[in-house]
């Protein structure tokens, strides 16, 4: 008898920790999003902008490398590099975005925990962009 009662407060418990794993889409873990703990609309924002830095740095790139100068500076293609390696997951992110497809609960954590990285690796191409 006393096993029946452990096993059904353990699958209330399971079908408890699956419920607020699904609703985990919507509701933060620990106090808030990302690294600074930032409320949805203000970390949604902030990656909105490391995205359309992360593409500006990009495009520059791409047109130094374009130049007549022909330059071609290994810093900077290793720098651009590893821009796009710490941003992949946001990139994913705003594909499936674009393409209205969900992305689903771990790719928004994996942004989470990678969003400043990647603008910080976007922050650090500036410098190398200047003659």
């Amino acid at each position: 008898m006393m096993n029946v009662k452990k096993l059904v407060i353990l699958r209330s418990l399971a079908i408890l920790a699956m419920a607020s794993l699904i609703s985990g889409c919507s509701i933060p873990f620990l106090g808030g999003y990302g690294a600074n703990g930032q409320s949805l609309e203000d970390f949604e924002h902030h990656v909105e902008e490391i995205f359309r830095l992360q593409n500006q740095m990009t495009s520059e790139v791409m047109m130094l490398m374009e130049s007549d100068d022909g330059k071609k500076p290994e810093t900077l293609i290793q720098a651009e590099q590893h821009m796009q390696q710490v941003c992949a997951d946001l990139n994913e992110y705003v594909s499936h975005d674009i393409d209205g497809v969900s992305s689903g609960l771990f790719l928004r954590r994996r942004v989470e925990k990678t969003a400043i990285d990647c603008e910080q690796a976007a922050l650090a191409i500036k410098p190398l962009l200047k003659p």
